[in-house]
C-alpha cells in the first residue's frame, strides 16, 4: 500500500513540477494551464470512480500492477510528446492510474489495519509525501545537468520497481459478495449525512491540496520572485516546502493521533493553514514565501487521513466502495477548485491564491463542525472523536455504524 501511495505522490506532483517547462514549450498561458491541472484530477477522478467495486469484488493485486503501468506510459509521454493533444491524453492516463492507485491503496490500508485507521493511514500519507517531494526535488537537483525531459523519463522508469514487488508478494482476498461492492450501494452512501459532508469536506481540502501542488511554483515564479531572474530551483523549493512539511507532519500525526482527539488535531490543522496563508499574502521575501508554505503543507496534512478513517471504521465492511464513492466527491472539487482558479489567475493575477485558500478553510471550518456533530449522535462516532485510532475488539463494534442503522441516518 505505501510503495502504490508512493507512486500516487509522484502522480501528483508530475504536472506542478513540469507546468513551466510545459508552458514554454507549447506556449501556454494560465487559462491553459488551468485546463491540464483540471485534466490531471479529471482522470484521477475516473480512476477513483471505477476502482471500488472491482477490489471489493477482484482483490486489489492485478488492478495496483495495471494503474502503475499506466502510470509509466504517462510519465514517458509527458517527457517526449511533441503536441498539446497528446500532454492532455498522458496527463489524464497519469491521473487515471493515479486515482486507482490512490484509492486502492487507502481502501488496502483500511483493511490491514482495523483498530488503528487514523494513524496507519496517515502514515501511508508520509510515503504519498516521499513520492511527491521526490518529483520536485529530483527536477531541481538535475536540472542543471540534463533536460527535464529526460528527468521525467527517468522518475517513469522508477515506477516499474513497485510492479516488480507487486507481482512478487500475496494481497489479502477480497470480500467476493457482490452486493457491497455495487456501484448503486456506492451512491447509497450519499444518502447517509456523515458520509456526504465527508466527502463535500475532502472536495474542498483536494481542491486545496490541487491548488498548493500545482500553482505553487508558479506562484514562487510570479509573485515571490517576479522582479529576479528566473530560477527553477528557487520555485521548486516553494512546492518542495509544501510536500516536504506535509510528510513530517504526518509522520508525526502517525503516532499523534493514537493519544490526542481527532478533532482537536483537524481544528488545529486548519489553524495552521489559515497561518501560512496569511503569511504568504503578506509575505515581501522569499525566505518568508518559504516559511509560509511549510505551514501551509503541514496544515494540509490531517484531514485527508482523519476523515478517511472514520469511514474506514463506519463502512468495513464496503471499504473499497466506500473509498471511492468519498474520493470521486473530492476529486469534482479538485476538478472544480483547480480549473476555477486558473480562471480567476488569468483575469485578476495569481496573487489571488491566498484569497481564495482563506475562503475554503472558512468553508472547509463549517464542514468540519457539522462532521463532528453528526458523529457525536452515535455511539461509535463518540469514540472516534475521543482518539481516531481507537482500538476495536470484535465485530460487533462496526455493526452499530453500518449503513442500515437508523442512528447513521
Amino acid at each position: 500500500a505505501c510503495l502504490g501511495m508512493l507512486l500516487f505522490g509522484i502522480v501528483f506532483l508530475s504536472l506542478g513540477s513540469v507546468n513551466n517547462m510545459l508552458a514554454e514549450r507549447f506556449h501556454l498561458d494560465d487559462s491553459s494551464i488551468g485546463t491540464l491541472t483540471a485534466l490531471l484530477p479529471f482522470g484521477i477522478l475516473a480512476g477513483s470512480l471505477v476502482f471500488g467495486p472491482i477490489v471489493d469484488r477482484f482483490g486489489y493485486k492485478w488492478m495496483l500492477i495495471v494503474c502503475a503501468l499506466l502510470v509509466f506510459t504517462g510519465l514517458e509521454g509527458m517527457a517526449f510528446a511533441g503536441r498539446r493533444g497528446l500532454i492532455q491524453f498522458f496527463v489524464f492516463l497519469i491521473g487515471f492510474g493515479g486515482g486507482v492507485l490512490n484509492g486502492a491503496t487507502n481502501a488496502l490500508a483500511a483493511d490491514v489495519s482495523e483498530g488503528e485507521r487514523g494513524a496507519k493511514l496517515s502514515l501511508l500519507g508520509v510515503f504519498f509525501g516521499i513520492g511527491a517531494l521526490g518529483m520536485p526535488s529530483t527536477l531541481a537537483a538535475l536540472s542543471k545537468h540534463f533536460s527535464l525531459a529526460g528527468i521525467v523519463a527517468g522518475i517513469g522508469c522508477f515506477v516499474l520497481v513497485p510492479v516488480l514487488y507487486f507481482l512478487w508478494i500475496t494481497f489479502p482476498p477480497p470480500k467476493q459478495k457482490p452486493q457491497p461492492g455495487s456501484a448503486a450501494s456506492g451512491f447509497a452512501l450519499l444518502k447517509h449525512p456523515i458520509f456526504f459532508l465527508a466527502g463535500i469536506t475532502l472536495a474542498i481540502q483536494s481542491g486545496m491540496e490541487g491548488m498548493s501542488n500545482d500553482w505553487m511554483t508558479r506562484y514562487f515564479k510570479k509573485v515571490t520572485l517576479s522582479g529576479e531572474r528566473p530560477d527553477e530551483a528557487k520555485t521548486l523549493l516553494g512546492l518542495m516546502a509544501v510536500t516536504g512539511a506535509m510528510v513530517v507532519a504526518r509522520l508525526v500525526l502517525s503516532g499523534l493521533l493514537k493519544r490526542v482527539s481527532s478533532q482537536v488535531v483537524l481544528f488545529a490543522s486548519i489553524g495552521l493553514t489559515a497561518t501560512g496563508a496569511l503569511l504568504l499574502m503578506l509575505s515581501t521575501s522569499y525566505g518568508a514565501a518559504l516559511a509560509a508554505a511549510l505551514f501551509i503543507g503541514a496544515g494540509l496534512a490531517a484531514c485527508f487521513p482523519v476523515v478517511l478513517s472514520y469511514i474506514g471504521d463506519l463502512y468495513p465492511a464496503q471499504s473499497g466502495t466506500a473509498f471511492s464513492t468519498i474520493f470521486f466527491i473530492a476529486l469534482i472539487g479538485n476538478m472544480t477548485i483547480n480549473k476555477s482558479f486558473g480562471f480567476l489567475a488569468q483575469i485578476h493575477g495569481i496573487q489571488q491564491y491566498t484569497k481564495v485558500m482563506l475562503g475554503c478553510l472558512a468553508a472547509s471550518t463549517v464542514l468540519l463542525l457539522l462532521v463532528v456533530r453528526q458523529l457525536g449522535k452515535t455511539a461509535v462516532g463518540k469514540s472516534l472523536l475521543q482518539k481516531a485510532s481507537l482500538p476495536v475488539n470484535n465485530q460487533t463494534t462496526f455493526a452499530a455504524a453500518t449503513p442500515t442503522n437508523p442512528s447513521i441516518h
